[in-house]
């Protein structure tokens, strides 16, 4: 044999093995990424900590044994799920007030699930980072359906019970002001008392976040008999928010977020999820971690979206769960609703 059949040979062997690599190392699945301080704190612990300021119904209450629902403990769920794939591997944390910081600082706790709404002060004086927003509320007004209004540019000659708050009532105020109809203030000092005055008839509206209000029309004797007007006279954003520092963990969070919300626009739920494993539409299959690499991207198993909305739903899903008829409550999704809703709920694409 010659030295050229002799390279002929080898080159040919070269090419081969060129050829050959990528496509079985594209065939492996991808390692994660080493975990980041607080990825692997919760790893260590063996569970997750999540916490909410200010519980009110539908965001966060306890049940008769004891066990916390809502909102915001539906997101937490969903976070335990996209770290260990066990929504029960969660601790839930109710904080007292609406604004807390100090238990993200120390690392008593990994996430606050929905605190005091977002601004620029919150978001950059605390060592705390905002993530993402998951829900929007605002000043409202409530009223009862007897008075027989609709929205709030048709009320006029009014008693509105409002806590005495400077940000709350210059709202009122430039709400009336706006509209000249003529009303009356009527103050508290806690919100609490808002509740028992509007329901000994003291005041026949009543002012306060869309949110808080949705909660106290749940303790009112019979809650279809009250209508939140559809005005909001302030812009709030609530969402999750961490400790400041740790890329990733922020990654985790906003994505898992991202997810729930990108499940709904693309029709994906814990009912029909089951289903899509032959789905050819490649944003399907990146949601449920057919294509690409993105858990493992950020530290986490590539089935983790499809993980947490067999889990938990999609956005819509945990929404209705705690806000819907069968809450006894109803709240209209508004601003709430996907932006191809006309709502403000949105979320960059997982690609």
């Amino acid at each position: 044999m010659t030295v050229q059949a002799v390279w002929r040979g080898l080159v040919r062997v070269i090419l081969v093995i060129a050829i050959l690599t990528p496509s079985w190392a594209s065939a492996q699945p991808a390692a994660p990424a080493m975990a980041g301080p607080t990825l692997q704190a919760i790893r260590d612990r063996g569970h997750l900590i999540c916490a909410t300021a200010d519980p009110l119904p539908g965001f966060a209450q306890p049940g008769a044994d004891g066990r916390w629902t809502g909102f915001d403990v539906d997101f937490c769920r969903a976070i335990a799920v996209a770290v260990f794939n066990d929504a029960s591997k969660m601790e839930f944390v109710p904080l007292s007030g609406d604004s807390r910081f100090a238990q993200l600082q120390t690392g008593s706790i990994d996430l606050i699930a929905r605190n005091a709404p977002w601004t620029m002060r919150r978001d950059t004086g605390y060592g705390a980072s905002y993530v993402a927003t998951s829900f929007y509320d605002g000043q409202a007004i409530m009223v009862p359906q007897s008075l027989g209004v609709v929205s709030a540019y048709e009320l006029d000659d009014v008693r509105v019970c409002i806590v005495d708050a400077p940000e709350g009532l210059a709202n009122l105020r430039e709400f009336f002001f706006g509209t000249q109809a003529t009303y009356t203030e009527v103050l508290y000092e806690d919100r609490e008392d808002l509740t028992v005055a509007y329901r000994e008839g003291r005041c026949n509206a009543v002012s306060a976040s869309a949110s808080f209000l949705n909660a106290m029309r749940r303790s009112l004797p019979e809650p279809a008999t009250h209508r939140i007007l559809p005005e909001r006279i302030s812009k709030d954003a609530f969402g999750p928010v961490i400790r400041s520092g740790d890329d990733q963990w922020f990654d985790i969070v906003e994505w898992t977020l991202f997810a729930l919300i990108d499940a709904e626009e693309a029709g994906v739920t814990s009912l029909n999820i089951g289903s899509l494993a032959a789905a050819k539409t490649h944003r399907i299959r990146r949601l449920l971690g057919l294509e690409g690499t993105f858990g493992p991207s950020i530290g986490l198993d590539s089935m983790f979206i499809a993980n947490v909305i067999k889990a938990v739903g999609n956005y819509g899903e945990i929404f209705e769960r705690n806000f819907g008829p069968a809450t006894g409550a109803a709240v209209v999704r508004g601003q709430n609703a996907l932006w191809i809703n006309g709502g403000l709920i949105w979320a960059p694409p997982i690609e």
